[in-house]
Formats: structure tokens, sequence, C-alpha cells
């Protein structure tokens, strides 16, 4: 008996049959220029997005690397809220719905979903695109300025992946606070970069003042730790390479980490990790360093010996980003 295929290979099968018939050159022409401009501003009313050209070879070279961010999100979101599932999903300027696909791949079943975005040719491509995941063959793809004065109806999950790095101060504004109007909870994903942080940590205050619960990757609701311009909160995840990505980018390696900062919150309950490791665990002889963002509002280190057993093996397990006990072995 054949094992079910995941929503990743059927994702990238998808997508690797759209690329069928568009030269490779052009393919990777697309994507240099397409990337030189998610580097820049780009104004609300102006989506980079065009045309299919534009949209096929982005969704090829960047849904991969976008689904893979957002499901790890929504993986540490999930461990917080044991036994709860979307009844609905919101994506607020979508694209072509990595997210609806993370979604699916989170939290089995079909339920409602809405895919919002001002590109048309995105928009068409994610439809095409979703015909092969059963989850969303009901989705809804519908084309909405995605900024200031948006409202949207209520839904249990609202996700805002990549956006808010394309939108004005007062259009990232305005989506957060109507994700936060619409959502019970809201999961926001930005690149792991300082100005990509600098996004989540702005948008996690609005969620709190506007009543929300931090859920991940934080411990706490309180305010973050970190000092701005001395470091920043990211996390990576692991993302196979397509044929398009080596022709871009070059390289032989099979993968590559996307690094993502990212907020999940919710109004329900949650039980959030006791601490979290906010970097990549340090393995050296007898010993596991690990750096945890903990419950009390602290950055801190924490040494793991073979004395500790069982927390020493689960020590030399766990990786970045991962969920800890948080009970300072040495003390």
């Amino acid at each position: 008996m054949n094992a079910p295929v995941s929503p990743a290979d059927t994702l990238r099968g998808a997508l690797a049959d759209l690329l069928d018939g568009l030269p490779p050159r052009q393919a990777a022409g697309a994507v240099d220029r397409l990337i030189a401009n998610y580097r820049g501003r780009t104004p609300t009313d102006a989506p980079v997005l065009r045309n299919r050209a534009d949209v096929v070879a982005y969704a090829a070279y960047r849904m991969p690397a976008t689904f893979e961010a957002v499901r790890t999100a929504l993986e540490a979101f999930a461990y917080t809220v044991p036994g709860w599932a979307p009844a609905g999903h919101l994506d607020l300027g979508g694209g072509t719905g990595a997210a609806t696909w993370a979604v699916s791949a989170t939290w089995d079943g079909e339920r409602p979903v809405t895919v919002l975005d001002w590109a048309e040719p995105a928009l068409a491509l994610g439809r095409e695109i979703a015909a092969a995941n059963p989850a969303l063959k009901t989705a809804e793809w519908r084309r909405s300025r995605v900024g200031a004065g948006l409202t949207v109806e209520r839904v249990d999950l609202v996700t805002v992946s990549y956006v808010l790095g394309e939108l004005t101060d007062a259009d990232r504004a305005g989506v957060v606070d109507a994700a936060a109007a619409a959502g019970e909870a809201v999961v926001i994903v930005e690149p792991g970069t300082p100005d990509g942080y600098a996004r989540v940590i702005e948008a996690r205050d609005r969620l709190i003042r506007a009543g929300f619960r931090i859920a991940a990757p934080c411990p706490h609701s309180a305010a973050c730790p970190i000092v701005p311009g001395e470091d920043w909160c990211h996390f990576s995840a692991r993302v196979s390479r397509s044929s398009l990505h080596r022709q871009v980018k070059g390289g032989s390696l099979p993968y590559e980490d996307e690094k993502f900062s990212y907020v999940a919150a919710a109004r329900f309950p949650v039980t959030p990790a006791a601490s979290r490791i906010v970097r990549r665990p340090q393995i050296r002889k007898g010993q596991v360093l690990l750096d945890l963002c903990g419950p009390d509002e602290s950055l801190h280190r924490t040494t793991v010996t073979k004395r500790h057993g069982a927390l020493y093996r689960a020590a030399r397990d766990t990786s970045w980003g991962a969920p800890w006990p948080g009970t300072d072995p040495a003390s």
C-alpha cells in the first residue's frame, strides 16, 4: 500500500508542473528582477507580481520556502493549543496561497478558506495550484486591497505571511488591526532579518494591545527582552531546493535554510512553551549549550551535561526554535 503524499510533496509537484513550457532563462530572469523589487519599497497599489510569467517563476522559487516557514510557525502555535484546530482560515495578502497549504499540513480536514490579495495573477495561479490539494478545493480567492481600512469577517485563524514588508506604515498597522479584529488566532510571519523582526515586534505589540495572548515563539506576553539594534529574534526552516533555486542561486546543495521571524497569538487560553531555544544548540563533548528565552522575560544560556541524564539526551536531539522544559538543570 502506497504511503500518502504529504502536502509539501504535492506542492512541489504542482510547482514543477507549472514550470513546464517556461524557458529556464526567462524563469531565472524573472526571479532575479522580482527579488530586486521585493528588496525595495513597493507601494500597496502596485503589486510586484504583474503577470503569469512573473507569478509562475516567483511561486516556483518562493512558495516552498514560505510554506516551510509558515508551517514551522503554525506547528509552534499548535503545540501551545493541543486539541484546537481552526474551523476557518483567512489568509491576508496570501498571493498564491503558501500559508493555506501550511495550514492544511498542520491541521487535517477541510475548512472554509479565503485568500485576499491585490494581485489577480497571483490569485489565479493560487487557485490553479490549489486544485492539487483536496483540503483547498473549496477555497475562495478574492481580489482586495490589503491595507488601511480593510475589514473582513470573523474567522478562527488569520495568517499574514511575508506581506508587511511590502506595505506603508499606515497600511501595515491597518492590516494587523484588521487581522486582530477578525481572528480568534493570528499568525504573522516575516523574513528573518532585523527589519522583518522589527515588523513582527510592532505587530506583536498591536496584538497584545488588542487583547491577545502570545502563544509562540515567546514564553510570555511581556516586552521582548532583546535590545533593539543589538540583536533580533529569528528561526530557520529547511527547504528542499528546486532546479530553479539552483539555476538562480548556483551551488549544489539539495536544500537551503529559510530564516524567518514570527508571532502567533490568540484571544483564547494558550499554554506557551516554558522556554524557547533562540539559537542553534552548541553540542560539545559531554555538554550542550542552549540559548533560551525564558518566562521571566530573560535571555540566558544554560548548559546541559551528561550528568543530567535524560535531559542531556533531549538537549542533544533538540533544535533551534524548539520549546524547552525551562528549568535550568544547573540550578
